[in-house]
Order: C-alpha cells, then structure tokens, then sequence
C-alpha cells in the first residue's frame, strides 16, 4: 500500500501523506498524546466518547419547560399532606446542588479536559459541563419558582457543617490539580487519576444519591411534581457523567499501568470510605426526623450499597464485599445504574409543556 495519496486538479498536484495520519492516531491517548490545537476528533480512537456524547446531546432538556405551578401551591401551605421534613429536603436539596453542580463543571472544565489529550474526550467533557450548566439552572429555576431568598440558599453551604465537608473534599482535590503537572510522573498520573475517581465514583456516583433518594421518594408521593421531574432528567444526565468519568478513568490505568499499585488501589478503597461517612452524616441532616416514606437508616443502607457497587465497577475491592442488599428496592427500578440507560427510552422532550402536572402515579415511575 502506497504511503500517500496523490491528487491532481488541473495543473495542481496535492499529496496527503498517510503514514502521518496514521501516525497521528497511534498518538492518541487519555494523558500524553498527541498535542495540537487542532480540534479533529476524526479518526476515532475512543468510539465509546463520541458514542455517549451524542447520546447526552439526545437527552438535553430545560428547566422552563418543565411546569411548577403544584410545586408552588404546595410549597405555600395548601396541600396539608406537605410537611416541614419535606420542605426541609427540598431546601437541602438546592442548597447543597446548588454548590455541587458548578464544582463538578468547573473540575471538568479546568482539570479534566484540560489534561486529557484525545480530541473526541475533550468533546464527551464539553458537554459533560454543559449539562452540569443545565442542573445549576435548573436549582435557580426552581429556588425562584418556590420564592425561596436566595441568601438563605446560599447561607447553608457556609452555615451547615455537612454540606461545607462534602465540598471541602472534592474542593480541596480540584485546587491542588490546577497547575503545571508532568504527566510522565507516576503520582501525578495517580493524582489525575483519583479526581476522575472523586468527582465520578464518590461524588457523582454515590454522595449525590442521597438526597437524589429522598427527592425523588416526595415525587413519589405525589409531592413536588416539577421537582421531581427535573431530579428525574439530572438523575439520567448524572448516570452519563458517571460512566464518563469511569470509562477515562479505567481507560487511564490501562493505557499506564505504572498506576495501579496496590498502595493506590487501598488508598481510592479509603477515599471512597471517606466519602461514604460524609454522606451518611449529611444524610441525617436532611433528615432529622423520619417521616412516611422516608427512613434516614434505609437511605444510609442504600449508600452503602451502591458505594460498592462504583468500587466493583473500576476494578477495586468493596468496602462491605458487595454482598450488602439493597435496602430500597423501589430505588433500584429508578436509580440503578443498569437502569438508568434505559430509564428514558425516548427523547427527553417527550415530557409535557402544558401549564400543569397531572399527579404521579408509581404506575409511571
């Protein structure tokens, strides 16, 4: 085979060099590739990101076409079967995405896809911040719609020491990645490494299902529709960035393997232990008291569970395991991971734009 390809338009002759273009896949890599400032994703070396991007350009939705009239009246007090436990999650609820969703998209942003070199990555991480822009949104959409003061919104992420842990973790890790790091060093491939496997596993993957269950366990009961629906879509959105992080992640430590010692693989076990304790206290913060539908104890279980479920995903030793069971099985149909890819068959512009929300059934969810 000829190692170029010649063509002749008129009195013009250009000459394409293959063995260049070939040469400039085999370069491509997730750390320490090919370097240029020339956006080409073609030809694909990783399918699997452009695969899952246009699957989240399919799934993209906003916040304003989703209606929030009932959230509204049952926010101001007409709906007597509205607790202050439950206003207290909702409020939990923007008050700690509101902070979580802008630190996972700026890491992405300024961490990530800085450091990863393939193309067709940058371009999954682009609209992996994109979508975190749309949740953020969203938390404003609805902290406006509730009439909620957004000081007091903003007063929980300083004032309540859980949600300020939660933070300082993945917050910490994120400042300490934004500077010159040679990428040909073992610990700072590791240290890369590690924020996929924070932001993904632990926060993404685990930390945000906590108040994911206790959100979505209202919108089962008919309580805050509109909420509810948009928990529902994040939560869809949530499942790619998981997979996203995990697949650069597993890809990072094949492509090195100088990475996976077993000092290292102790040390994310740890890391995930860590997060899993933040959570459980942060868990009995939104719920202080139980109320019908909602255990602190069984959603505590339920993190457990699904924290050795990421482990076991990125080839890593449980914590419990993995033999715990899950102690919220209604959870499993609408937020199992395995589920999760099937869990909107359709295009998210499926849900209606009327002026209101028809009550939710456990038939629909």
């Amino acid at each position: 085979m000829s190692d170029s390809i010649t063509y002749t338009l008129g009195t013009r002759t250009f000459v394409l060099d293959r063995e260049k273009a070939a040469e400039a896949y085999a370069n491509k890599s997730i750390i320490n590739g090919r370097d240029s400032m020339f956006f080409n994703i073609l030809p694909l070396k990783y399918q699997w990101a452009y695969e899952l991007y246009r699957t989240m350009k399919a799934n993209h939705w906003e916040p304003e076409d989703i209606p929030m009239g009932r959230d509204c009246e049952q926010w101001r007090g007409s709906d007597p079967s509205i607790t202050e436990i439950d206003r207290w999650i909702i409020k939990m609820g923007i008050g700690y995405f509101s902070a979580a969703e802008g630190i996972v998209g700026d890491n992405i942003i300024h961490v990530v896809r800085e450091l990863v070199t393939a193309p067709e990555l940058k371009l999954v991480l682009g609209r992996h911040a994109h979508e975190e822009n749309i949740h953020a949104d969203s938390l404003v959409y609805m902290l406006a719609s509730l009439g909620i003061n957004p000081h007091e919104n903003d007063a929980m992420l300083e004032d309540i020491p859980t949600i300020q842990k939660k933070t300082d973790l993945v917050v910490s890790n994120s400042r300490q990645m934004r500077r010159d790091i040679d990428l040909t060093v073992t610990r700072n491939k590791q240290d890369l490494a590690k924020n996929m496997f924070l932001f993904g596993q632990c926060m993404e993957g685990t930390q945000f299902y906590g108040l994911f269950g206790m959100i979505l366990s209202l919108y089962r009961q008919n309580k805050f529709p509109g909420i509810g629906q948009m928990f529902r879509y994040t939560l869809r959105d949530e499942s790619n960035h998981i997979e996203n992080l995990r697949s650069l992640f597993c890809g990072l430590v094949e492509e090195n393997p100088d990475v996976w010692t077993p000092e290292y693989r102790a040390e994310l076990v740890d890391l995930m232990r860590q997060s899993v304790e933040l959570e459980k206290e942060f868990i009995r913060d939104c719920l202080p008291l139980n109320a019908v539908g909602l255990s602190s104890e069984e959603f505590i279980g339920y993190i457990d569970y699904i924290a050795d479920r990421r482990l076991e995903s990125c080839n890593l030793p449980t914590i419990h395991g993995g033999k715990l069971p899950n102690p919220l099985p209604w959870l499993a149909e609408m937020m199992d991971i395995k589920k999760e890819q099937n869990f909107f068959e359709g295009r998210v512009t499926e849900y209606r734009k009327s002026s209101s929300l028809d009550a939710v059934s456990d038939d629909d969810l």
